[in-house]
C-alpha cells in the first residue's frame, strides 16, 4: 500500500511543494484545510484531483483527533502556522495559539491516536533573532526577537520534549529563509519580485522597503521540502538546520531583482522607517553540515538564479492581469 501522509498547511508555499514531491514519491497525500468562506487553494489547484482536503482547526484538539483517526497517516507534516513576522506583534496571543499551542494539540493527537506516526515540525531560523554565533547550527542558543521567534522557539522545544518524553519519532527542521513565485506577497521577496515587474510593466513607480542592510540566507522552497522528507526516512528522530550557508542583504536582493529587466533599483526603491520591525534580527546565516552529512541534503537553486525565476513568474502574472 502506499504510504500515507497528512500536511497541515498544504494551501501554503511549502506545503504544495511538499504535496507534489510526495505524489511523485508514490505517497497518498491528505491535507488538513481550515473551513473558510473564500477559497485559498491557488497554490495546489494543479493537484486537486490527486490530493485528498480533509477540514479541521488546530485549535480544536478534538477534531485533530478526529482527523487522525479517519486519516491514520505514516507521516504527518505540520506546516501550518501564522508565518508573517511583522503580523505577529499586531496578534500576538493568535500566534501563539497558532505556533505554540496548536503545536502541542498536534503531538497530544499523534500520542493518543497513534504513537507509531512520524511527525514533521516546521521550526524557523527567527527562533535564533540576537544570535550568538555566526553561522548558526542546530546547538546555537536561540535568542528570539518576535513573537513569531518566541512562538516557534516553544514549538521546537515541546517537540524535542514529546521525543524524549513519549519516545514520538518528531523532528524539527529548523529552516532559514526559502522562497518561490507561491510565497506570499506579504514577504520581502515577493514583494520586491512583485514590484519590479510593475515598475518593468508601467503598473508602479516606485517600491517602498524597510530595513534594506538586513541579512537573510535565502533558498528555494522546493529544495527545502526535500529536506523535510528525508528528515522522516532516518533512522532516529533528530532536528536539522537547512539553510544554503550563503546570506545576501536586502540590497543585494532588490539589486539582483532590479538588474534582471534592465533598471537601477536606486531610481525606484525608497526606504521607509514605517516598514522597520520594532527589534531587527541579526546576521542570519544556517551551517547545515549535518543535513548534507546525515541527510546527503544540498541546495540546488543558487540566490541570483531564485531571485530570476521570481522576477519573471511574476512579470508573467502581473502581465496577465487587467491594468486597474
Amino acid at each position: 500500500m502506499a504510504t500515507r501522509a497528512l500536511i497541515t498547511g498544504i494551501t501554503g508555499q511549502d506545503g504544495s511543494y511538499l504535496a507534489e514531491l510526495l505524489l511523485d514519491q508514490g505517497y497518498e497525500v491528505y491535507g488538513l484545510v481550515r473551513r473558510l468562506s473564500a477559497s485559498n487553494a491557488w497554490r495546489i489547484e494543479h493537484l486537486l484531483d490527486r490530493v485528498t482536503l480533509i477540514p479541521g482547526d488546530l485549535l480544536d484538539q478534538l477534531s485533530l483527533i478526529r482527523v487522525l483517526e479517519r486519516v491514520r497517516p505514516r507521516e504527518l507534516y505540520n506546516l501550518a502556522a501564522m508565518s508573517f513576522v511583522p503580523a505577529s506583534w499586531d496578534q500576538p496571543m493568535l500566534t501563539g495559539e497558532f505556533n505554540s499551542q496548536a503545536v502541542t494539540r498536534v503531538l497530544e493527537a499523534v500520542r493518543v491516536v497513534d504513537p507509531g506516526v512520524r511527525i514533521y515540525q516546521a521550526s524557523s531560523s527567527e527562533m535564533f533573532g540576537k544570535v550568538r554565533e555566526v553561522p548558526q547550527r542546530e546547538t546555537t542558543p536561540f535568542y528570539p526577537r518576535s513573537p513569531y521567534g518566541v512562538s516557534k522557539a516553544f514549538a521546537h522545544y515541546i517537540t524535542v520534549n514529546y521525543r524524549e518524553s513519549y519516545g514520538l519519532f518528531a523532528v524539527s527542521g529548523i529552516l532559514f529563509n526559502h522562497e518561490s513565485p507561491r510565497r506570499g506577497i506579504e514577504f520581502v521577496t515577493r514583494k520586491v519580485t512583485d514590484g519590479v515587474a510593475r515598475i518593468k510593466l508601467g503598473r508602479a513607480a516606485e517600491l517602498r522597503l524597510g530595513n534594506l542592510a538586513a541579512q537573510r540566507d535565502w533558498g528555494f522552497a522546493g529544495d527545502y521540502v526535500r529536506a523535510m522528507w528525508r528528515m522522516l526516512q532516518q533512522d532516529a528522530a533528530d532536528d536539522y538546520v537547512i539553510a544554503t550557508g550563503v546570506s545576501h542583504s536586502v540590497e543585494d536582493l532588490v539589486r539582483v531583482a532590479f538588474s534582471h529587466v534592465g533598471l537601477d533599483w536606486r531610481a525606484y526603491v525608497k526606504e521607509d522607517p514605517a516598514l522597520l520591525r520594532p527589534a531587527e534580527v541579526d546576521h542570519l546565516i544556517g551551517d547545515a553540515s549535518k543535513a548534507r552529512r546525515v541527510l546527503g541534503w544540498t541546495p540546488t537553486v543558487d540566490f541570483e538564479s531564485l531571485v530570476r525565476m521570481m522576477v519573471d513568474a511574476d512579470l508573467e502574472r502581473v502581465g496577465r492581469t487587467p491594468p486597474q
